[in-house]
């Protein structure tokens, strides 16, 4: 009874808190704080585009918080070392499987420890590739080759990962693609303008698939 409270309340609370995301702050030494510029912008163009109310600055939640489960999305990236304590990786869990939804940029260098860690969150699920017909590919925006490449590091093909629990994509991780580049302002990378239009379309539906999933 008390586990099934738990979870009517935290309904009533995403929906409650619908319009904020957050930015997941984690230890190990990695630079979770990194591409500053790129949620906001993000954010700003969903607003503008899919008609999402979301607050322009997100939030910062540590994984171990309580707060983490006033929001519906939470994103975590960098370039290194990501670690999770044993109580972290169950707050995580739950918040996943009680609604939430993690979105994974890799910023070069994440892939080894973020797979690890995920490992210490759900030792019986494995990240799958997202095929291209899947619905986070089709949102407002569609992307008939699937994840978008953003930023080239080492040539090898951008990737669509997503953790299924209970047939529910609670986990997208861009791979090779560096979606969150994309998002930062223009003077940041130098991007081209129609690179960083795929990447913030993709954002988009990220959010957008998330909002209703």
């Amino acid at each position: 009874m008390k586990q099934f409270l738990y979870l009517f309340f935290f309904g009533i609370i995403s929906t409650m808190n619908a319009q904020e995301i957050a930015v997941l702050k984690y230890n190990g030494g990695g630079d979770w704080y990194s591409n500053p510029t790129a949620l906001p912008n993000l954010i700003e163009y969903t607003n503008a585009n899919i008609f999402t109310k979301i607050r322009k600055n997100p939030t910062t939640v540590a994984v171990g918080d309580s707060d983490l489960f006033n929001y519906p999305i939470v994103f975590l990236t960098g370039h290194g070392n990501v670690y999770f304590s044993e109580d972290e990786a169950k707050n995580l869990r739950n918040y996943l499987i009680s609604g939430g939804f993690l979105h994974i940029s890799d910023n070069y260098g994440l892939d080894t420890f973020i797979r690890r860690e995920i490992k210490k969150v759900f030792p019986n699920l494995i990240f799958q590739e997202i095929p291209k017909n899947h619905p986070i590919f089709n949102q407002t925006f569609t992307f008939k080759n699937g994840l978008p490449k953003i930023h080239e590091h080492d040539k090898k093909r951008s990737q669509g990962f997503g953790l299924f629990y209970e047939g529910r994509l609670i986990c997208f991780y861009d791979y090779e693609s560096d979606l969150s580049d994309g998002w930062e302002d223009a003077i940041v990378h130098n991007n081209p303008k129609e690179v960083r239009e795929k990447a913030l379309k993709m954002g988009a539906n990220i959010i957008e698939y998330a909002f209703k999933h």
